[in-house]
């Protein structure tokens, strides 16, 4: 593909105000909103500082990697067609990085440690230097260690060269994510020696005695399994304080709004093991972008976010008065609450915790219509299901009946009495660019072990020395991803956009990350066309730093044939 074609293909994104222009005296909505706001920087000359920091997350005071000194990090504002030169400064006593999340650029510039570059050591400075040739809501996080739990993560929005097709009067960025006062080696530690370790919310025998939740058999056959139907998280909010904007529950961040107005709201999902059900009760969104690129309007009451996707809804209240919103971890076991408010000062009531949900046996990939009598512990192992499958310890289950989940609704939002966000709901705005049929199919099984807490690719964990995948330049390929582990997997893949298989042809929601639900498997088709080295992982940050990570390449880089 050309590098006109490149460009072409990823427009879409983020805005001008309702369309206006800077002339004429008006100003973007962006700059209109009264609401407090993220530090902000602009420009083709940026300067970043990561350094250590102190922080008070609900006026208990804590420690953070920061940039700039704010967590999450300054606001990175950028106009489609400008060059920009980020110069990243490391403070720290170790190395660190910042990979720009969902941003087509040179692999050079990708931020990734090892294999994109060397990293930025203690006292360096480096310059990220690229074209901007998207627009959109996006993001930016450190690629080295477990810094990104830590804080070091920021927003970034691309406005557009032309009009937005979906206008708003005013604007708002939130980025969500948690918080642990407990340094994250001393959180993966934990879960290495207790992968439960986090989880409250096991059942008990009151439960049982109360007729709540599984009953006896269905608690013998999990028990059976070695397996806990209540492990929706592996880290909760047992630990984590959840943040909107850096901000707990207890803070009450106040986003504006005037009745009438129709009001933006650019979500990001930057936490590390958190995966967020958000939603406005009393309040419908319009979603209108989806990991930066614009998709037909939805209208729903509530979505899930996974880490490392955004969304973009608009939502229009009428009333002049306060509303909720809440950024609900998966599993229940907490919440991060801010206002939504015509003026500042006042805060809404947020609803309590939802009962928590249950894995089942679908989860498990294992529909037991017509299983009766098998054995579970050997339907889980058959290594006949799952061919290229490396059996390693790491592989504790692998799901004898995966099914395509990504008309599903999301995990444990499937019984809620209103309309919920499904990937089958996303349609691109525009054609997509490419829909040649795919020249070859490939099969990526996302394994793991929860009672060791090892995590990997087709049972082999990532290593210097393991095989990369390789692609050849402008390929049209088609991934099924299938997911034998009974945790949910989001999984990104740098340097691309791909279409998403969910029943619309031609119209594809094109995405960097996907939601893999457990048991369940979902495809998509890609083009290789940015060549270079690229990541590819689940964005649960301890998953992968457990090993479920691999690289992709794209060769020729220096041209010559195909």
């Amino acid at each position: 593909m050309t590098n006109f074609d490149r460009r072409r293909f990823l427009q879409g994104g983020a805005v001008l105000a309702g369309g206006l222009a800077f002339g004429g005296g008006l100003l973007p909505a962006w700059a209109r909103s009264a609401a407090p706001t993220l530090p902000t920087l602009s420009g083709e000359e940026i300067a970043l500082t990561i350094d250590h920091a102190k922080v008070r997350i609900d006026g208990k005071p804590g420690h953070a990697v920061a940039i700039n000194g704010t967590v999450p990090g300054p606001l990175i504002r950028l106009k489609e067609g400008q060059n920009v030169r980020i110069k990243v400064t490391n403070k720290l006593d170790e190395d660190t990085s910042i990979h720009w999340h969902g941003l087509i650029l040179p692999f050079q510039m990708d931020g990734v440690p090892g294999v994109s570059f060397p990293g930025i050591k203690p006292g360096e400075t480096f310059v990220y230097e690229f074209p901007v040739v998207q627009s959109g809501t996006y993001w930016y996080h450190s690629h080295s260690g477990l810094q990104e739990q830590e804080g070091h993560y920021g927003a970034i929005i691309i406005d557009p060269k032309g009009e937005e097709p979906a206008p708003y009067d005013r604007e708002h960025m939130v980025v969500l994510s948690d918080y642990s006062f407990l340094h994250p080696h001393t959180v993966m530690r934990k879960l290495k020696a207790q992968a439960g370790y986090f989880n409250k919310q096991k059942q008990t025998v009151g439960g049982l005695v109360a007729g709540k939740d599984q009953t006896f058999k269905e608690r013998v056959e999990w028990s059976a399994m070695r397996m806990d139907p209540t492990d929706v998280l592996d880290v909760t909010g047992s630990t984590y304080t959840y943040l909107i904007n850096g901000h707990g529950p207890k803070d009450n961040w106040t986003a504006l709004f005037q009745p009438g107005e129709r009001v933006r709201f650019r979500f990001v999902n930057a936490g590390a093991m958190t995966i967020f059900n958000v939603r406005f009760p009393g309040l419908k969104m319009s979603v209108v972008q989806a990991d930066g690129l614009h998709v037909q309007p939805v209208t729903v009451e509530e979505f899930q976010i996974s880490p490392a996707e955004t969304y973009d809804v608009i939502l229009e209240p009428k009333e002049d008065r306060a509303y909720a919103l809440v950024a609900e971890a998966a599993d229940r076991s907490g919440m991060g609450v801010a206002t939504f408010a015509p003026r500042a000062g006042m805060k809404a009531e947020a609803p309590p915790l939802r009962e928590r949900p249950l894995l089942t046996m679908r989860d498990m990939g294992m529909d037991m219509t017509g299983m009766e009598g098998m054995d579970h512990d050997m339907a889980m192992r058959d290594p006949v299901n799952a061919p290229g499958v490396k059996l390693t310890p790491g592989v504790q289950m692998i799901s004898p009946m995966a099914v395509d989940r990504v008309g599903d609704a999301p995990q444990g939002l499937d019984k809620v009495d209103h309309r919920v966000l499904r990937y089958t709901d996303l349609v691109a705005l525009e054609p997509n660019p490419d829909v040649r049929a795919p020249s070859r199919e490939m099969e990526i099984h996302l394994t793991g072990n929860m009672e060791r807490f090892m995590w990997a690719f087709d049972g082999e964990a990532f290593s210097p020395i393991k095989k990369p995948i390789p692609f050849r330049l402008n390929e049209r390929v088609r991934i099924h991803l299938v997911n034998d582990s009974m945790m949910a997997h989001p999984i990104h893949l740098h340097g691309h956009f791909f279409e998403v298989l969910n029943g619309h042809p031609g119209r594809y929601p094109r995405k960097h990350t996907v939601n893999v639900p457990p048991g369940g498997k979902i495809s998509f088709d890609f083009t290789a066309d940015a060549p270079g080295d690229w990541a590819f992982h689940c964005h649960l940050l301890f998953h992968m730093h457990a090993g479920m990570f691999n690289v992709v390449t794209v060769r020729p880089i220096d041209g010559g044939a195909q």
